[in-house]
């Protein structure tokens, strides 16, 4: 790999905060540099951005969003409890500019045409998942002027709905990089789709949605133009429940330090030994899901959760805050068998129940046409019904409840709000509402950042607890935003936008 300098000249090797390192790592000394081929470096950075989404940094998100909570055997964290962070909490701003970099030489190294135009497709479109993950933490970032410490050794911090412009037609350019003849095939290098370019056009296609769909309410101005670029891809076809990104490059429990085990499992599941990793110890169910389960008759309560060693069958929820009420670790509820699959279980990038429900939520918008899809079951239904149930069954099929159409169907014919969608389908907010509380369920624990970022937008669930802890800031359940990190402030300090106040400053898309 070559020499890499990112952003400014100070930026070390970084590890990835709250996360045990990985197998493929990217660490490097940079005083030893060296070449690696376009294969190994798609591989490496593919694994990189897996770990970052998937290994443990946003496990504060899902204390705040009412998924798990801080055990009672710990003492409790007032950084969590009264949301009181710093510059220097829950930070993964340095982790991504570094996986960033690497796609960037792998950009240069691999041209948008020849023999590794494929390469230069994959690339772009990752660093556009990287830089909308970015965004959506930070809002203004660097942007034009990043990755090129030669010519900007303290790069400008870009508006962050321009950025979203420019990642809109960097996918669009990469759309047709991956659509080109005569390219080398990546192959198993790619341990995203294996070389399958028409899964990365997919992929693309439903980046775009995303970004379209996150910031389609708050800024009506750009509908029109939104409407329209998605129009020019849009019979390229999307991530659905049969095709969706994981990322594996051959995770296994083999290692005997656990390191080569997926990320997800290597932070929440157990070592090689079979003891409880830390994370797993220190995170339990929490109330507020396990409630909204059970009060739903939702058969996927017990893969999302398990009960605690001495608790029966009984799944026993924590209260954020409630740390002398709340139960210790034998009797609260763990995470699920149908969350911690095996240490060799795929990372997920992008599930087929996200990509389903962007597509109902696109339908409801009006951005995407509502289409007769063909799949076996249930009975084919055009438009959001449709993608609004397939992802409830891909949910169900992904976590390994038995039967999981027939029960996925059995679940949403009860005339429930937020479940049914002949009794959820009222209205739009109705609908969105649904849709949003249905992702909320079939991302949890894997897509925690993803939640933060719907719950922002829409502000669904719209019963979110706050945390009962004494002294907790603001006025809200979870605040809006993290601060920019210290070492901003310490290296590009006339560009890091200042006066960030985490419970008023938000995200240019958030409601």
């Amino acid at each position: 790999m070559k020499k890499i300098y990112i952003l400014t000249a100070i930026f070390f090797a970084i590890g990835i905060s709250g996360c045990k390192k990985d197998f493929l790592s990217q660490e490097v000394n940079p005083n030893l540099p060296s070449v690696s081929s376009p294969q190994n470096a798609l591989s490496a950075a593919e694994n990189a951005t897996a770990g970052i989404i998937t290994g443990g940094n946003y496990s504060y998100l899902g204390v705040w969003l009412g998924q798990v909570c801080p055990s009672g055997n710990y003492v409790p964290s007032s950084t969590l409890e009264t949301y009181n962070f710093t510059n220097a909490s829950f930070q993964v701003f340095n982790t991504i500019y570094l996986n960033l970099a690497n796609y960037n030489a792998l950009i240069a190294s691999a041209p948008s045409t020849g023999s590794l135009a494929y390469f230069n497709a994959i690339a772009n479109i990752m660093s556009v998942y990287d830089y909308e993950e970015l965004v959506d933490n930070y809002n203004n970032v660097p942007y034009s002027q990043a990755l090129n410490s030669n010519a900007y050794l303290f790069p400008a911090y870009d508006d962050a709905s321009g950025i979203y412009d420019s990642l809109l037609a960097k996918l669009d350019a990469a759309i047709t990089t991956a659509g080109a003849t005569g390219a080398i095939n990546p192959g198993s290098s790619d341990i995203v789709f294996g070389g399958n370019m028409t899964s990365w056009i997919k992929f693309a296609n439903t980046l775009k949605l995303r970004l379209a769909i996150r910031q389609w309410t708050k800024l009506t101005s750009k509908q029109a133009a939104l409407k329209a670029d998605l129009a020019t891809t849009a019979a390229l076809g999307y991530l659905d429940d049969q095709t969706f990104a994981t990322a594996n490059p051959g995770y296994t429990a083999s290692d005997a330090n656990g390191g080569q085990q997926s990320p997800f499992y290597l932070n929440f599941g157990y070592t090689a030994a079979g003891a409880e990793t830390g994370g797993h110890a220190y995170y339990r169910a929490n109330k507020y899901e396990v409630n909204m389960l059970s009060s739903t008759n939702d058969p996927r309560l017990n893969y999302i959760f398990a009960a605690g060693a001495s608790a029966g069958t009984t799944i026993n929820g924590l209260v954020l805050g409630s740390d002398a009420t709340n139960p210790s670790n034998a009797t609260a509820g763990t995470f699920g068998p149908g969350i911690l699959i095996s240490p060799s279980m795929p990372a997920v990038l992008l599930s087929g129940s996200e990509a389903c429900f962007l597509l109902a939520e696109g339908v409801l918008d009006g951005i995407v046409a509502g289409t007769t899809a063909s799949a076996p079951t249930p009975t084919t239904v055009v438009g959001a019904q449709y993608y609004y149930e397939h992802g409830i069954n891909a949910s169900f099929t992904a976590l390994g409840v038995p039967a999981a159409v027939a029960s996925a169907q059995a679940y949403y014919a009860q005339a429930t709000a937020n479940v049914g969608w002949n009794f959820s389908n009222s209205s739009f907010a109705a609908e969105q509402q649904a849709i949003i509380v249905q992702k909320y369920i079939a991302l949890s624990h894997y897509g925690w950042f993803e939640i933060y970022n719907e719950y922002r937008r829409t502000g669904y669930p719209n019963n979110m607890p706050r945390s009962t802890a004494p002294g907790a800031l603001g006025t809200g359940p979870v605040p809006n935003r993290i601060f920019y990190p210290s070492t901003e402030f310490t290296n590009n300090t006339a560009n890091v936008p200042a006066g960030i106040d985490v419970f008023n400053s938000k995200i240019f898309w958030a409601k």
